[in-house]
Parts: structure tokens; sequence; C-alpha cells
């Protein structure tokens, strides 16, 4: 046992040593998959780890109240909840103001709450730059600062009233911008805009003369209740709270949540996209790997190796270049989500700088061990089970013939006769060129499906932004496609150089019976956009429809056909082009070189 288990570790080493460039395609198709799916997994820690921090950081609340009514009605309506069984710490009433908030010549809608100078036990924002609330100051939040491009010792204006800006801080009390919950005291409707604080004292002023609304911050015993801690005796809902807004905890990571969703979705197809690519890519390499590998396979078998030996010793090299792929794919999307999607800017913290959790690593190692068993299986299985002698000989696999097949090609120009057969003879690489197209023409059919949508525009009272998540989505989209462009392009590399190799004496006996270099050419560009042509067909619609799938609540809008018919285009032209060094190179090689 200890004698196999050396050979299979001194074969593994040979073939990594010796097939470097080999190896480090392998690496970088698997850690692209892995990359991405790391990416999509890593949103919902993007939203919940900097989430916990903030709220540990700033004694947050487990519910914040309002109710619909205002000045002394609203606090004798707030009174009670503080001596409620079950709340185990309260803030406030805090007063709030419901205006607008003006800064570099843009305005935004604003809720400005009157804070005291002392620090509170529940839900004392923490000030990341300047300092806490003083009189004829503001304090506002970072996300809000950000989206301004406020900084500390700045004037802005809240409802004409000019204020310096002395600080900017973070919350757990109040979604950061734009999702800050701005209403009217008496309407249930919200609608977006930020949140500043400013000194208790100052309220008067800023509200105007106009009747101030409250909030009010409490902890409870079990925070996982939510709404429920709210409820009668009975488990119905108190009518008493009919029109109040009430914000639990779980509701600021549910919004993010919902921003991230399309994100979300978005690159956890597109991770599928580029796996199926990976897989494409990692067949074609390992399937030339296992041909060269073939007399090696006889010699094992000569000398007493069996098929589980021989299979281990084919899937122990794909086995180590799949883990080491994962945890290059894992640190690469793990340290580069909160780089690429930026979620935590109203938040403290950022995923990158503590380990993944263990369910992600798992889950990523999973799908490159199945990448790699997936692309090379079936080969290494049919490598296992070829006959010794036969292995010794290398003999070629004897074509397959149809006759229809025959009768059909032979009427056909030399260039397409010998295309179609190069491409007959090789049906497995054929496929392969036909999923990765397929794949890559999917990607872009519904990246343009998107691009030609209306963007998603928010007004933030006076001021229009681009909803965030729309954002977000068309940075992940723009990821996704390039990551999937630079992945296909380099599948076909790979198949068209190996695929030049494969043919070298089939073209040389073709010319040696009379086709000219340049026919020998344009025949292998044939048997590369032959089963291409399919892939780019029923990519297009595949794509578009994928993209419907997940947008159906919104009008259809397809892109121009002329878009379509381009895609189509590119595609096969970027193939042509990729084959046409290969091509050349096998028409220049002299035959007798090739037939040796």
């Amino acid at each position: 046992m200890a004698g196999r288990l050396l050979l299979l570790l001194r074969l593994l080493v040979r073939d990594l040593r010796r097939r470097k460039a080999e190896t480090a395609l392998l690496l970088v198709a698997i850690m692209t998959a892995t990359a991405t799916l790391t990416l999509a997994l890593t949103l919902n820690e993007l939203v919940t780890r900097p989430y916990e921090r903030t709220r540990a950081a700033t004694a947050g609340p487990d519910l914040v109240l309002e109710p619909p009514s205002t000045g002394t009605e609203a606090l004798e309506r707030l009174a009670p909840l503080t001596t409620r069984p079950g709340v185990t710490g309260f803030s406030g009433p805090y007063p709030l103001v419901f205006s607008t908030l003006g800064a570099h010549g843009m305005t935004a809608r604003v809720v400005v709450q009157g804070r005291d100078a002392a620090p509170a036990t529940v839900d004392q924002p923490a000030v990341t730059e300047g300092s806490w609330v003083r009189s004829g100051g503001v304090v506002m939040e970072r996300a809000f600062a950000d989206a301004l491009a406020v900084s500390v010792g700045e004037t802005v204006t809240i409802d004409g009233h000019e204020l310096r800006v002395d600080g900017v801080a973070v919350s757990a009390a109040r979604a950061p911008f734009p999702g800050a919950d701005w209403h009217l005291p008496s309407d249930i409707a919200t609608q977006k805009g930020g949140a500043v604080w400013v000194h208790r004292d100052d309220i008067p002023a800023l509200a105007g003369g106009r009747p101030t609304a409250y909030a009010l911050n409490l902890t409870i015993e079990d925070p996982r209740l939510g709404y429920e801690f709210l409820r009668l005796p009975s488990g119905e809902k108190d009518p008493s709270f009919r029109g109040w807004h009430i914000r639990p905890w779980q509701s600021f990571v549910d919004s993010g949540g919902r921003r991230n969703g399309p994100v979300f979705e978005a690159l956890m197809v597109g991770s599928w996209l580029l796996t199926g690519l990976a897989v494409a890519g990692v067949a074609g390499i390992a399937g030339g790997r296992v041909i060269a590998q073939r007399r090696r396979v006889g010699l094992l078998k000569a000398v007493g190796a069996g098929p589980g030996m021989i299979a281990a010793v084919h899937l122990a090299e794909y086995l180590v270049i799949g883990l080491v792929s994962a945890g290059l794919g894992l640190v690469t999307g793990w340290l580069a989500a909160p780089v690429l999607f930026r979620p935590s800017v109203g938040l403290i913290g950022s995923v990158g700088t503590t380990p993944p959790p263990a369910r992600l690593v798992l889950t990523v190692l999973i799908v490159a061990v199945t990448v790699a068993l997936v692309a090379t299986l079936g080969q290494v299985l049919r490598a296992a089970a070829t006959d010794a002698v036969r292995a010794l000989t290398d003999a070629a696999t004897p074509p397959g013939r149809r006759p229809w097949r025959l009768r059909l090609s032979r009427r056909l120009p030399t260039p397409l006769l010998i295309g179609v057969r190069l491409h007959a003879r090789r049906p497995g690489r054929a496929r392969l060129v036909t999923a990765n197209t397929l794949i890559t023409t999917i990607a872009l059919a519904a990246v343009l499906s998107h691009m030609v949508q209306a963007p998603e525009l928010d007004d933030i009272g006076g001021m229009i932004i681009e909803d965030p998540a729309h954002t977000r989505l068309d940075g992940a989209l723009s990821l996704l496609l390039g990551l999937a462009c630079a992945l296909a392009l380099l599948n076909t590399v790979v198949n068209t150089w190996t695929t030049a190799l494969d043919v070298r004496r089939p073209l040389a006996v073709a010319r040696a019976l009379g086709a000219t270099p340049g026919q020998a050419g344009v025949a292998l560009a044939v048997a590369q956009l032959l089963p291409a042509v399919p892939g780019v067909v029923f990519g297009i619609p595949a794509g578009m429809g994928l993209y419907r799938f997940f947008n159906e609540a919104y009008p259809a809008i397809y892109p121009p056909a002329s878009w379509m018919v381009a895609v189509a285009a590119g595609v096969l032209s970027v193939i042509a082009l990729l084959t046409a060094a290969p091509a050349l190179a096998a028409a220049r090689e002299p035959v007798a070189d090739a037939l040796r």
C-alpha cells in the first residue's frame, strides 16, 4: 500500500512539474468559478456581519417605535411602553423633524432627530469622524454624508437654517441612506431620505412651530420576538398600534438583503455559468492530457496496476488542482467582495477582515472538486478501461462512419469537406465548443437585455439618484460578463491549439492528397465554427429568456435585433480570429514533418 501511495505521489508531482502551463490554465478556470460563487455567498455576510458589529458598537435597539401622533399626545402614548413587561432598557423619546437638507447645491429629504450631548444607554450612534452633537451643529449619517460629499466643518442647511457639520456617525436604529424612512407624522407611507442628529435644544427652531414627532428605542428580553413582542397575550395584533411606524432590528437586515437580492441572483446564476465554462475548459485540457498519457496507462497495466490505480493516478492530479483553485478562489472572492460592492458605508466593519464561515468554505470546496470530477471522470474511466496492448501501441480510436454524412459531405467544396469530417471525427471536442459558445452567448444576451432597461431612479426630495441596488447590479453584471468573456476566450484558445495539434496528421494526409495549405487552414477554422453556430443560435434566446425569468414583474423590453445580430457575428468572428493562428501554423508545417 505504501509503495502505491509513493508511486501515486511521484507521478502526481512529475505531471504537475512537466505541464506547468496546462496546470496554470486549470487553476485559472476553476478559480474564476469559485471566486464568483464566493462573491455571491458573501453578500449575505456583507449585510449581517457589519450590521451586527454596528449594533454591538452603538448599543442598538431591538425595537424603534414612532406613533402617528405628535407633541404631548405622542409622549403619552409612548410612556407606558418603557415599563411594559419584557422591556430591559430604553432611550428617548427623542423628537423628530421631517424636513429637507441642502448641501453643495443638492437637496434631499432628511429625518432630523434631537439628541442629548450625554451618551444614551440604548442607540448611541458611533461617531466615525468629528464629534457628537452640539448646539448649532449637526451630525450626519455616514452614508448620507458620503452621498452628498459633505465633510466635517462644512455647512449644510435644514429648512433654511444653516448648521455646521460637527461629525459623521453610524447607527443601528435607522437604515443607512437612502433608507431612513422619511414620512409625515400622520402618514404610514415612507419615502427615501437621509438621517441626521442635532442637539435637542435646536429642534424647536428647525420644526418652525410645527408639532414634533417622537421615537422611542427599546431593548427586550428576547430580541428574536421583533413585532411579536407587541402582540396581545392572545397572540392577536394589538389594535392600539395601528398606524405606528415600528422597526425591529431584523427589518434592517431584511432591507439590506432586499437591496442585495438582484445582485445575489446575478452572481449565483453567473457563478453557475462560469462553472459551466470551467467544466468545458477543464474537460478540454484534461482530454488532451489523458490522450497524451495513454502509453503510460499501458505501462502501468503491464506492471500490474489495476483500473482503480489507473483512475487514482489520473484523478489525483485534478483533485489537487481543484482544491488549490478552491482556496485561491475563496480568498480572492472573500477579499474582493467588500471592495467591489461596498455595501457597508453606513455600517461598521468589513467582511474581508475576518475568516469566512465554515459553510462557505465547505460549499466552495465541494463545487471546485465537483468541477474537477465532472470534467475529467468520464475520460479517466475510459482510459482506465483501455486494453494494455492498445494503450502501449497508442493506437487511434477508429472513426465512426455514417453513410448519410459521407454522401452529404462529399459534395462540399474541399475546405468544407475536410472541416466537416474533422468535426465529425471529434464529437467530444465539438460539444465542448458548443457549450463554451452557448454559455458565453447566454451571458452576453442577458447583460444586453439588462442594459436596454430604463434606469431605476430615486427622488430623494429634489436630489435624483440611481437606485443603489441597480448600481450594484450593473457592477455585478459587468464583472460577470468580463469574467465569462475572459474564460471563454481562454477556453477557445486552448481548444483551437489542442485541436490543431490533434489534427496535424489528418491535415497532412489531406495536403498529401492534393489539398492546398490554405484549404487546410480554412478546414480547421470550419471545424471550430460548425459547433459554435448552434451555441450562438440557441444562446441568444436563452440569454433573453434567462433575464426575463428573474424580471417577470417588470415590462418586457428586449434588445434591438441588430444588437443580437452583432453579438452572433462578433462571437463567431472572434472564434475565427482565434483559430487563424493555429490554422496558419498547421498550414505552414511541411507535410513530411507532420507525418513523421
